[in-house]
């Protein structure tokens, strides 16, 4: 498994950010559609393994396998590029500023939006046989966890958004490692193996990632789970955005950039 130093990846992760910023608008947009779609589609994969076999692990242990596809093919998450892109802007990339950066997260997030509801509509069809029928038990079971994670968080008032904001912090904290994950090695399974760990963990943990809620709540509102669109936008939604933006930049971009691309002098020695 080759393997590429710190001050190496992190000179990546610059690089990847100032090229997202470049990109054009059509390729930002196809590449976040793509993306939302393949994550929306491992989200019911590993719901469909929860439900049949009763046991989360298991459908955290094979979510990942949605990541993988989506970062080997190229494709961009909006958590991924909340952590790359600002750090072209630190760097003073020539050319790179904040407008560039706010466009870019602007047209992922749509992009990705786009892809995830064009799953969920797809999946809420094959759920309830064009919607002639009720939802068989994994729809079901996407309505719940649409109902838990907005109006759960509802009922417990400024605490219940605290925890939803920090669920969307671990979350990033997680995910934008498994964004570097691909940056480390220089082999495909190198780049899994990395890949991986972060991605189970997060989801296993329940952690509120925005692109996954993207699939989520829309098809549980297709499929009849009591909640409404405002519910989903202010008790999780936005919330997890702003988590999702603060925890991956802090925990993961901004701490990998100064201490291995901008370290601090030596200490000189006694």
């Amino acid at each position: 498994m080759a393997y590429l130093v710190p001050s190496e990846f992190v000179t990546k992760m610059v690089d990847a950010g100032e090229s997202k910023i470049f990109m054009s608008t059509r390729d930002t947009l196809i590449r976040a559609y793509m993306a939302g779609a393949i994550l929306a589609l491992a989200a019911v994969f590993s719901i469909t393994i929860n439900v049949q076999t009763g046991q989360p692990l298991a459908g955290a242990v094979l979510f990942p396998v949605g990541f993988c596809m989506l970062y080997l093919l190229g494709f961009d998450l909006l958590t991924g590029v909340f952590v790359l892109t600002p750090l072209a802007l630190i760097d003073k990339r020539p050319g790179v500023t904040l407008g560039g950066v706010l466009k870019n997260w602007g047209l992922v997030f749509a992009g990705n939006f786009a892809g995830a509801f064009t799953v969920a509509v797809l999946m809420a069809i094959t759920f309830t046989y064009g919607f002639s029928v009720e939802p068989n038990a994994v729809g079901k079971a996407i309505g719940v966890i649409g109902e838990k994670r907005t109006l759960g968080y509802a009922e417990y008032g400024a605490a219940g958004m605290l925890t939803l904001f920090v669920r969307g912090m671990l979350c990033n904290w997680m995910v934008s490692t498994g964004v570097v994950g691909a940056m480390i090695s220089t082999t495909v399974t190198g780049k899994v193996v990395a890949m991986w760990m972060p991605i189970m963990l997060f989801f296993y943990m329940a952690f509120e990632h925005s692109v996954v809620n993207m699939f989520l709540f829309p098809s549980g509102l297709l499929l009849g789970a009591h909640f409404s669109m405002m519910d989903y936008l202010i008790w999780n939604e936005i919330p997890t955005v702003l988590g999702n933006l603060v925890g991956g930049l802090s925990f993961t971009g901004l701490t990998l950039y100064t201490t291995h691309l901008k370290t601090a002098p030596k200490r000189a020695f006694p």
